[in-house]
């Protein structure tokens, strides 16, 4: 019997370099199943699978109706090209991916994840808020559903910077209709560095547990551990690797990991099991550029705009030298989040109240609470 291939998203109708309007998603139909015979102890367990695949399904379900796959194209300037051979350097398009949850003529919340983040990662602050906003969540190119770059040197800081700033534009933000902009970890660093570049395109800036400096030993060993291929053969072994990812993301019931989990791997036949929804070569070009510092102190002092800081209390890559000095520079308000570290998950309903009731504030005052942790939500 062969593997039950796993839940899939397709889009309705969707052919290459169609319009990126927005189009429904279907559940990709499954190969019929072979005749049954006993699965060789080489090849993964189709029962295990195919269970596995029911109970993701039961928790997409959960949303729905609620959100729609949209596309924008993405132009990779031959000036961000460095490490390309001037030869072959050349201006060239793919599809960057994003989620669109809410009223379409609501207040935007534009979010943007860490480094092999996925924009489902954002699934249950969106459900939460998108009755008030339209919370929009990116997938940064080679990861999740937006294609990936010609070569492996072009995955630097200054490609996701560029990358905001025309997501921003198909949005239409500007100073007449300015956005509130989320950023997890990296998607913080280029958030922050775009809104010093284009204040006035941006209302609001939320920091989710990231500030102008990055310890590099930190920086070094989450890259280490993400440049690398792994293959999931049991959903055991997602539950154990990830599971230990997460840990310093705060309390989560084990329905809400496995949801999040299921959205930020695939199927990969030719490894007959499942591996992360990233190119690989994103993650090894983060490991070259993790040897270097991170300074944006420039970037913050340049910050106009209201700034909330979700900080785990227990994060290792927001330090307390880092806070206070960002206190020290300018004002902002920052929310504590105990028994977290680096980064907040977003899906406890205090911390997406929080941020929910900080956007509506028409003047927030720069203040500093914590947000105790909400009781869990109810299981699927």
């Amino acid at each position: 019997m062969t593997p039950r291939q796993p839940l899939a998203l397709a889009s309705a109708g969707r052919r290459p370099g169609a319009s990126p309007a927005a189009v429904p998603l279907r559940l990709a139909a499954r190969a019929p199943a072979a005749a049954a015979v006993p699965a060789p102890p080489d090849r993964p367990d189709p029962e295990t699978w195919s269970r596995y695949e029911a109970v993701a399904e039961r928790l997409d379900a959960r949303f729905a109706g609620l959100w729609r796959l949209r596309h924008f194209r993405f132009r990779m300037p031959e000036a961000l090209q460095h490490g390309v051979p001037p030869r072959q350097r050349r201006d060239h398009e793919l599809p960057a991916a994003w989620l669109d949850w809410g009223p379409p003529d609501a207040p935007v919340l534009a979010c943007v994840g860490g480094v092999a983040n996925v924009a489902m990662r954002f699934a249950f602050l969106a459900a939460d808020l998108r009755t008030r906003w339209r919370v929009v969540c990116m997938d940064w190119v080679g990861r999740g559903h937006s294609g990936w770059l010609a070569d492996e040197s072009e995955y630097h800081f200054e490609t996701y910077v560029e990358q905001l700033r025309q997501w921003l534009d198909a949005l239409g933000a500007s100073a007449r209709r300015p956005v509130a902009l989320l950023g997890s970890s990296l998607g913080g660093s280029v958030a922050m560095r775009l809104a010093a570049r284009e204040p006035q395109r941006i209302a609001r800036l939320v920091l989710n547990d990231i500030g102008p400096a990055l310890p590099r030993e930190r920086r070094q060993r989450r890259a280490e551990v993400l440049a690398r291929l792994h293959v999931f053969r049991s959903p055991a072994e997602i539950t154990r690797r990830i599971g230990a990812a997460q840990k310093h993301d705060g309390p989560a019931t084990d329905d809400i990991r496995l949801f999040l989990a299921h959205h930020q791997t695939r199927w990969s036949p030719e490894n007959g099991g499942r591996v992360y929804r990233h190119d690989l070569r994103a993650l090894q070009a983060y490991r070259r550029a993790a040897e270097e510092d991170v300074d944006q102190w420039t970037d913050w002092g340049a910050l106009p705009m209201p700034v909330l800081l979700m900080h785990g209390m227990e994060s290792d890559a927001l330090t307390p030298e880092t806070l206070v000095r960002m206190q020290a520079l300018r004002p902002l308000s920052i929310a504590h989040v105990p028994q977290t570290g680096h980064t907040p998950l977003l899906a406890d309903r205090h911390q997406t109240a929080t941020i929910g009731d900080w956007l509506a504030d028409p003047a927030p005052t720069p203040l500093e609470w914590s947000v105790p942790l909400a009781p869990p939500r109810r299981r699927w």
